[in-house]
Protein backbone atom coordinates (compact mmCIF):
# COMPACT_ATOMS: atom_id res chain seq x y z
CA UNK A 1 0.00 0.00 0.00
CA UNK A 2 1.10 3.55 -0.70
CA UNK A 3 0.55 4.47 2.95
CA UNK A 4 3.60 2.54 4.05
CA UNK A 5 5.98 4.67 2.03
CA UNK A 6 4.75 8.05 3.22
CA UNK A 7 7.09 9.92 5.53
CA UNK A 8 7.15 13.39 6.99
CA UNK A 9 10.26 15.11 8.27
CA UNK A 10 9.86 16.73 11.67
CA UNK A 11 12.21 19.49 12.75
CA UNK A 12 13.01 19.14 16.45
CA UNK A 13 14.30 21.32 19.22
CA UNK A 14 15.41 20.42 22.73
CA UNK A 15 13.47 22.22 25.45
CA UNK A 16 14.70 23.07 28.91
CA UNK A 17 12.44 20.32 30.27
CA UNK A 18 14.59 17.70 28.59
CA UNK A 19 11.74 16.68 26.31
CA UNK A 20 12.05 16.68 22.56
CA UNK A 21 9.34 18.55 20.71
CA UNK A 22 8.69 19.53 17.13
CA UNK A 23 7.20 22.92 16.29
CA UNK A 24 3.53 23.23 15.49
CA UNK A 25 2.60 23.55 11.84
CA UNK A 26 -0.17 25.42 10.11
CA UNK A 27 -1.76 23.09 7.59
CA UNK A 28 -4.93 23.16 5.54
CA UNK A 29 -7.59 20.73 6.65
CA UNK A 30 -9.33 18.57 4.07
CA UNK A 31 -12.75 16.97 4.47
CA UNK A 32 -14.74 18.06 7.50
CA UNK A 33 -12.89 20.90 9.25
CA UNK A 34 -11.72 19.94 12.74
CA UNK A 35 -12.89 16.33 12.42
CA UNK A 36 -10.27 13.66 12.07
CA UNK A 37 -11.16 10.40 10.36
CA UNK A 38 -9.73 7.36 12.10
CA UNK A 39 -8.51 4.36 10.14
CA UNK A 40 -11.87 2.60 10.45
CA UNK A 41 -13.62 5.64 8.93
CA UNK A 42 -11.18 5.69 6.02
CA UNK A 43 -11.71 1.94 5.56
CA UNK A 44 -15.46 2.50 5.45
CA UNK A 45 -15.03 5.18 2.80
CA UNK A 46 -13.12 2.58 0.75
CA UNK A 47 -16.05 0.17 1.23
CA UNK A 48 -13.68 -2.25 3.01
CA UNK A 49 -11.96 -3.01 -0.30
CA UNK A 50 -8.62 -4.13 1.25
CA UNK A 51 -10.44 -6.85 3.22
CA UNK A 52 -12.62 -8.38 0.52
CA UNK A 53 -12.06 -12.12 0.28
CA UNK A 54 -10.05 -12.11 3.54
CA UNK A 55 -10.58 -14.28 6.61
CA UNK A 56 -10.02 -11.84 9.43
CA UNK A 57 -9.04 -12.02 13.07
CA UNK A 58 -9.88 -8.69 14.71
CA UNK A 59 -7.89 -7.42 17.71
CA UNK A 60 -10.10 -4.79 19.30
CA UNK A 61 -12.07 -3.63 22.32
CA UNK A 62 -14.75 -1.07 23.19
CA UNK A 63 -12.64 1.75 21.68
CA UNK A 64 -12.92 0.24 18.18
CA UNK A 65 -15.65 2.62 17.01
CA UNK A 66 -16.23 4.68 13.89
CA UNK A 67 -17.25 8.34 13.85
CA UNK A 68 -20.92 7.36 14.21
CA UNK A 69 -20.20 5.19 17.25
CA UNK A 70 -20.58 1.87 15.41
CA UNK A 71 -18.19 -0.88 16.48
CA UNK A 72 -15.53 -2.27 14.17
CA UNK A 73 -16.83 -5.73 15.11
CA UNK A 74 -20.28 -4.93 13.71
CA UNK A 75 -18.91 -3.13 10.66
CA UNK A 76 -16.67 -6.01 9.63
CA UNK A 77 -19.39 -8.55 10.41
CA UNK A 78 -21.65 -6.90 7.85
CA UNK A 79 -19.03 -5.78 5.32
CA UNK A 80 -19.68 -7.40 1.93
CA UNK A 81 -17.12 -10.01 0.92
CA UNK A 82 -15.40 -9.97 4.33
CA UNK A 83 -15.28 -13.04 6.57
CA UNK A 84 -14.74 -12.22 10.25
CA UNK A 85 -13.41 -15.41 11.84
CA UNK A 86 -12.40 -14.51 15.41
CA UNK A 87 -12.05 -11.66 17.90
CA UNK A 88 -9.04 -11.01 20.13
CA UNK A 89 -9.17 -8.76 23.20
CA UNK A 90 -6.28 -6.99 25.00
CA UNK A 91 -5.99 -6.20 28.71
CA UNK A 92 -9.34 -5.15 30.26
CA UNK A 93 -11.29 -7.35 27.81
CA UNK A 94 -13.52 -6.62 24.83
CA UNK A 95 -15.77 -4.35 26.92
CA UNK A 96 -12.77 -2.57 28.48
CA UNK A 97 -14.14 -2.79 32.03
CA UNK A 98 -12.13 -5.60 33.63
CA UNK A 99 -9.11 -4.95 35.84
CA UNK A 100 -8.24 -8.65 36.27
CA UNK A 101 -7.19 -11.44 33.94
CA UNK A 102 -9.85 -11.99 31.30
CA UNK A 103 -11.09 -15.40 30.17
CA UNK A 104 -11.75 -16.30 26.54
CA UNK A 105 -15.42 -16.55 25.67
CA UNK A 106 -17.91 -16.15 22.82
CA UNK A 107 -19.42 -12.97 21.47
CA UNK A 108 -23.15 -13.07 22.14
CA UNK A 109 -24.06 -10.99 19.09
CA UNK A 110 -21.99 -12.78 16.44
CA UNK A 111 -21.23 -16.15 18.02
CA UNK A 112 -17.55 -15.60 17.23
CA UNK A 113 -14.87 -16.73 19.67
CA UNK A 114 -13.29 -13.95 21.73
CA UNK A 115 -9.74 -14.98 22.49
CA UNK A 116 -8.32 -13.16 25.50
CA UNK A 117 -4.73 -11.98 25.14
CA UNK A 118 -4.62 -11.17 28.83
CA UNK A 119 -5.03 -14.66 30.28
CA UNK A 120 -2.89 -17.81 30.18
CA UNK A 121 -1.34 -16.51 26.97
CA UNK A 122 -0.65 -12.95 25.90
CA UNK A 123 -0.20 -13.72 22.23
CA UNK A 124 -2.32 -15.65 19.73
CA UNK A 125 -1.65 -19.38 19.66
CA UNK A 126 -1.53 -21.60 16.59
CA UNK A 127 -5.03 -22.86 17.38
CA UNK A 128 -6.42 -19.33 17.69
CA UNK A 129 -5.02 -18.39 14.28
CA UNK A 130 -6.53 -21.35 12.43
CA UNK A 131 -8.43 -20.20 9.34
CA UNK A 132 -7.15 -16.60 9.57
CA UNK A 133 -5.17 -14.98 6.75
CA UNK A 134 -5.40 -11.37 7.99
CA UNK A 135 -5.09 -9.85 11.45
CA UNK A 136 -6.59 -6.38 12.00
CA UNK A 137 -5.74 -4.17 14.99
CA UNK A 138 -8.17 -1.42 16.00
CA UNK A 139 -7.59 -0.24 19.57
CA UNK A 140 -7.18 3.25 21.02
CA UNK A 141 -3.91 3.43 22.95
CA UNK A 142 -2.60 6.02 25.43
CA UNK A 143 0.65 7.07 23.74
CA UNK A 144 2.63 5.76 26.72
CA UNK A 145 5.36 3.10 26.65
CA UNK A 146 4.04 1.04 29.58
CA UNK A 147 0.42 0.94 28.37
CA UNK A 148 0.03 -2.73 27.45
CA UNK A 149 -2.07 -2.39 24.29
CA UNK A 150 1.07 -1.61 22.30
CA UNK A 151 2.79 -4.78 23.54
CA UNK A 152 -0.28 -6.81 22.59
CA UNK A 153 -0.06 -5.32 19.10
CA UNK A 154 3.64 -6.16 18.83
CA UNK A 155 3.12 -9.75 20.03
CA UNK A 156 0.36 -10.18 17.45
CA UNK A 157 2.64 -8.77 14.75
CA UNK A 158 5.29 -11.32 15.74
CA UNK A 159 2.80 -14.16 15.43
CA UNK A 160 1.54 -12.78 12.11
CA UNK A 161 5.11 -12.86 10.79
CA UNK A 162 5.58 -16.48 11.93
CA UNK A 163 2.34 -17.62 10.29
CA UNK A 164 2.61 -15.52 7.10
CA UNK A 165 -0.52 -13.61 8.04
CA UNK A 166 -1.03 -10.05 6.80
CA UNK A 167 -1.32 -7.45 9.58
CA UNK A 168 -3.40 -4.27 9.28
CA UNK A 169 -3.47 -1.39 11.76
CA UNK A 170 -6.47 0.92 11.63
CA UNK A 171 -4.73 4.04 12.84
CA UNK A 172 -6.01 6.22 15.66
CA UNK A 173 -4.78 9.46 17.28
CA UNK A 174 -2.10 9.56 19.92
CA UNK A 175 -4.09 11.35 22.66
CA UNK A 176 -0.88 13.10 23.78
CA UNK A 177 -0.19 14.43 20.29
CA UNK A 178 2.66 13.61 17.95
CA UNK A 179 5.26 16.23 18.82
CA UNK A 180 6.43 15.69 22.40
CA UNK A 181 8.93 12.92 23.13
CA UNK A 182 9.70 12.64 26.83
CA UNK A 183 11.02 10.48 29.63
CA UNK A 184 13.82 7.98 30.02
CA UNK A 185 14.34 5.30 27.38
CA UNK A 186 13.69 1.74 28.56
CA UNK A 187 16.86 -0.26 29.30
CA UNK A 188 17.11 -3.10 26.79
CA UNK A 189 17.45 -5.69 29.58
CA UNK A 190 14.17 -4.57 31.19
CA UNK A 191 11.81 -5.50 28.38
CA UNK A 192 8.49 -6.88 29.65
CA UNK A 193 4.77 -6.81 28.95
CA UNK A 194 4.81 -3.20 30.21
CA UNK A 195 7.85 -2.33 28.12
CA UNK A 196 8.17 -4.11 24.80
CA UNK A 197 11.03 -2.12 23.23
CA UNK A 198 13.54 0.61 24.22
CA UNK A 199 11.24 3.61 23.79
CA UNK A 200 10.91 6.76 25.89
CA UNK A 201 7.78 6.88 28.05
CA UNK A 202 6.11 9.37 25.70
CA UNK A 203 7.14 8.35 22.20
CA UNK A 204 5.10 10.77 20.08
CA UNK A 205 3.82 8.28 17.48
CA UNK A 206 0.35 7.10 16.55
CA UNK A 207 -0.35 3.39 16.97
CA UNK A 208 0.11 2.90 13.22
CA UNK A 209 3.38 4.80 13.15
CA UNK A 210 4.57 2.80 16.16
CA UNK A 211 3.69 -0.43 14.36
CA UNK A 212 5.88 0.62 11.44
CA UNK A 213 8.68 1.60 13.81
CA UNK A 214 8.60 -1.73 15.69
CA UNK A 215 8.18 -3.80 12.55
CA UNK A 216 11.44 -2.44 11.16
CA UNK A 217 13.53 -1.53 14.20
CA UNK A 218 12.74 -4.73 16.12
CA UNK A 219 13.00 -6.82 12.95
CA UNK A 220 9.50 -8.27 13.25
CA UNK A 221 9.17 -8.09 9.47
CA UNK A 222 5.50 -8.97 9.21
CA UNK A 223 3.47 -7.98 6.14
CA UNK A 224 2.29 -4.70 7.65
CA UNK A 225 -0.32 -2.32 6.26
CA UNK A 226 -1.45 0.87 7.99
CA UNK A 227 -4.80 2.44 7.16
CA UNK A 228 -3.81 6.02 7.89
CA UNK A 229 -6.11 8.67 9.33
CA UNK A 230 -7.25 11.76 7.49
CA UNK A 231 -7.21 15.28 8.94
CA UNK A 232 -4.98 14.41 11.90
CA UNK A 233 -1.98 16.62 12.63
CA UNK A 234 0.97 16.14 14.96
CA UNK A 235 0.10 19.15 17.11
CA UNK A 236 -3.32 17.68 17.94
CA UNK A 237 -4.19 16.63 21.44
CA UNK A 238 -7.30 14.47 21.51
CA UNK A 239 -9.67 17.43 21.97
CA UNK A 240 -8.56 18.76 18.58
CA UNK A 241 -9.83 15.70 16.70
CA UNK A 242 -13.52 16.46 17.12
CA UNK A 243 -14.04 12.85 18.25
CA UNK A 244 -15.64 11.74 21.50
CA UNK A 245 -13.16 10.44 24.08
CA UNK A 246 -13.80 6.80 24.92
CA UNK A 247 -11.80 5.82 28.03
CA UNK A 248 -9.41 3.11 26.80
CA UNK A 249 -9.24 1.48 30.24
CA UNK A 250 -11.31 1.70 33.43
CA UNK A 251 -9.23 4.35 35.18
CA UNK A 252 -8.10 6.46 32.23
CA UNK A 253 -11.40 8.28 32.21
CA UNK A 254 -10.58 11.85 31.22
CA UNK A 255 -8.36 13.68 28.78
CA UNK A 256 -6.78 15.52 31.69
CA UNK A 257 -5.99 12.18 33.30
CA UNK A 258 -4.43 10.91 30.07
CA UNK A 259 -1.99 13.84 30.06
CA UNK A 260 -0.95 13.30 33.70
CA UNK A 261 -1.00 9.49 33.52
CA UNK A 262 2.64 8.89 32.44
CA UNK A 263 4.13 10.79 35.37
CA UNK A 264 1.68 9.71 38.06
CA UNK A 265 1.37 6.02 37.20
CA UNK A 266 5.07 5.38 37.91
CA UNK A 267 4.49 6.33 41.57
CA UNK A 268 2.01 3.59 42.49
CA UNK A 269 4.59 0.79 42.75
CA UNK A 270 6.28 2.84 45.49
CA UNK A 271 3.15 2.93 47.65
CA UNK A 272 1.50 6.11 46.34
CA UNK A 273 -2.18 6.10 45.41
CA UNK A 274 -2.69 7.68 42.00
CA UNK A 275 -6.43 8.09 42.50
CA UNK A 276 -7.61 4.61 41.58
CA UNK A 277 -10.80 3.96 43.51
CA UNK A 278 -11.71 7.66 43.53
CA UNK A 279 -13.69 9.88 41.16
CA UNK A 280 -10.48 11.38 39.77
CA UNK A 281 -7.90 8.71 38.89
CA UNK A 282 -4.65 10.18 37.52
CA UNK A 283 -5.76 13.66 38.54
CA UNK A 284 -4.56 13.32 42.14
CA UNK A 285 -2.11 11.35 44.23
CA UNK A 286 -1.55 10.68 47.90
CA UNK A 287 -1.02 8.27 50.77
CA UNK A 288 -1.88 8.10 54.49
CA UNK A 289 1.68 9.20 55.28
CA UNK A 290 1.62 12.25 52.99
CA UNK A 291 0.83 15.82 54.05
CA UNK A 292 -0.91 17.06 50.90
CA UNK A 293 -0.57 20.78 51.66
CA UNK A 294 3.16 20.39 52.30
CA UNK A 295 3.78 18.44 49.09
CA UNK A 296 1.62 20.81 47.02
CA UNK A 297 3.57 23.80 48.34
CA UNK A 298 6.89 22.15 47.46
CA UNK A 299 5.66 21.37 43.94
CA UNK A 300 4.26 24.85 43.33
CA UNK A 301 7.60 26.30 44.40
CA UNK A 302 9.16 24.36 41.52
CA UNK A 303 6.99 26.28 38.98
CA UNK A 304 6.41 23.29 36.73
CA UNK A 305 5.13 24.49 33.33
CA UNK A 306 1.41 24.14 32.78
CA UNK A 307 0.66 22.74 36.25
CA UNK A 308 -0.67 23.83 39.64
CA UNK A 309 -1.03 21.72 42.78
CA UNK A 310 -3.48 21.86 45.68
CA UNK A 311 -3.64 19.88 48.91
CA UNK A 312 -6.76 17.72 48.79
CA UNK A 313 -7.32 14.62 50.97
CA UNK A 314 -9.23 11.67 49.53
CA UNK A 315 -10.39 8.18 50.49
CA UNK A 316 -10.13 5.50 47.78
CA UNK A 317 -13.12 3.16 47.78
CA UNK A 318 -11.04 0.22 46.55
CA UNK A 319 -7.47 -0.54 45.57
CA UNK A 320 -4.37 0.81 47.26
CA UNK A 321 -5.37 2.33 50.64
CA UNK A 322 -9.00 1.43 50.02
CA UNK A 323 -11.11 2.91 52.83
CA UNK A 324 -8.18 4.88 54.26
CA UNK A 325 -7.88 8.66 54.37
CA UNK A 326 -4.96 9.78 52.24
CA UNK A 327 -3.18 13.08 52.45
CA UNK A 328 -3.56 14.01 48.81
CA UNK A 329 -2.54 16.45 46.12
CA UNK A 330 -4.89 17.48 43.30
CA UNK A 331 -3.15 18.31 40.03
CA UNK A 332 -4.54 21.07 37.84
CA UNK A 333 -3.56 21.32 34.19
CA UNK A 334 -3.28 24.97 33.11
CA UNK A 335 -1.62 24.44 29.73
CA UNK A 336 -1.54 20.86 28.39
CA UNK A 337 0.94 21.76 25.65
CA UNK A 338 3.42 22.93 28.29
CA UNK A 339 2.99 19.94 30.61
CA UNK A 340 5.89 17.49 30.78
CA UNK A 341 4.32 14.70 32.77
CA UNK A 342 7.45 12.59 33.18
CA UNK A 343 9.36 15.59 34.50
CA UNK A 344 6.46 16.10 36.91
CA UNK A 345 6.71 12.48 38.06
CA UNK A 346 10.42 12.84 38.78
CA UNK A 347 9.79 16.09 40.69
CA UNK A 348 7.12 14.40 42.81
CA UNK A 349 9.39 11.42 43.48
CA UNK A 350 12.27 13.67 44.55
CA UNK A 351 10.03 15.60 46.96
CA UNK A 352 8.53 12.44 48.47
CA UNK A 353 12.00 11.00 48.99
CA UNK A 354 13.13 14.20 50.72
CA UNK A 355 10.06 14.59 52.95
CA UNK A 356 9.24 10.93 53.65
CA UNK A 357 12.47 8.90 53.31
CA UNK A 358 11.19 6.05 55.47
CA UNK A 359 7.95 5.70 53.48
CA UNK A 360 9.04 6.30 49.91
CA UNK A 361 11.65 4.14 48.17
CA UNK A 362 12.58 5.30 44.62
CA UNK A 363 13.96 1.84 43.84
CA UNK A 364 10.36 0.62 43.56
CA UNK A 365 9.78 2.94 40.58
CA UNK A 366 12.05 0.78 38.41
CA UNK A 367 9.16 -1.46 37.34
CA UNK A 368 7.63 1.13 35.00
CA UNK A 369 10.45 3.67 34.66
CA UNK A 370 12.63 0.75 33.48
CA UNK A 371 15.77 2.89 33.39
CA UNK A 372 18.35 2.07 36.05
CA UNK A 373 20.31 5.32 35.72
CA UNK A 374 17.21 7.41 36.41
CA UNK A 375 16.44 5.41 39.54
CA UNK A 376 20.06 5.58 40.72
CA UNK A 377 20.00 9.38 40.41
CA UNK A 378 16.75 9.60 42.37
CA UNK A 379 18.22 7.46 45.13
CA UNK A 380 21.36 9.62 45.25
CA UNK A 381 19.35 12.84 45.51
CA UNK A 382 20.34 14.25 42.12
CA UNK A 383 18.27 17.39 41.40
CA UNK A 384 15.26 16.58 39.20
CA UNK A 385 16.31 18.98 36.45
CA UNK A 386 19.64 17.18 36.15
CA UNK A 387 17.89 13.81 35.96
CA UNK A 388 15.63 15.11 33.19
CA UNK A 389 18.60 16.61 31.35
CA UNK A 390 20.35 13.24 31.45
CA UNK A 391 17.68 11.86 29.10
CA UNK A 392 18.50 14.34 26.33
CA UNK A 393 21.02 12.39 24.26
CA UNK A 394 18.89 9.26 24.06
CA UNK A 395 15.77 11.32 23.36
CA UNK A 396 17.45 13.15 20.50
CA UNK A 397 18.68 9.87 19.04
CA UNK A 398 15.23 8.31 19.32
CA UNK A 399 13.51 11.34 17.85
CA UNK A 400 15.79 11.34 14.81
CA UNK A 401 14.90 7.69 14.30
CA UNK A 402 11.14 8.00 14.83
CA UNK A 403 10.84 10.74 12.19
CA UNK A 404 11.40 8.11 9.50
CA UNK A 405 8.06 6.56 10.45
CA UNK A 406 5.88 9.68 10.70
CA UNK A 407 2.83 9.51 8.45
CA UNK A 408 1.44 12.92 9.37
CA UNK A 409 2.59 16.53 9.49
Amino acid sequence: MQLLTRTAAVVISLTTSGAVTSPARTTKHSGRPGREQAGIDVLESEKFAPFRGKHIGLITNHTGLDAQGRSTVDLLTHAPGVQLVALFSPEHGLAGNNDERVASTKDAATGLPIYSLYAETRRPTDAMLQGIDTLVFDVQDAGVRFYTYTTTMAYCMEEAAKHNIAFYVLDRPNPLGGEIVEGPVLDADKASFTGYYPLPVRYGLTIGELAQFLNTENHINCELHVIAMKNWHRNYFYESTGSRWVPPSPNLRTLKGSILYPGLEILQSAGVSVGRGTEAPFEEFGAPWINGDEVAAELNARHLPGLRFTGQPFIPVVGLYGGQRCGGVAVRVIDKQAVRSMSMGIEIAAILKKLYPTNFDPAKLLFLVANADTIRQLQEGTPPEQIVASWSTQLNDFDALRRKYCLYK
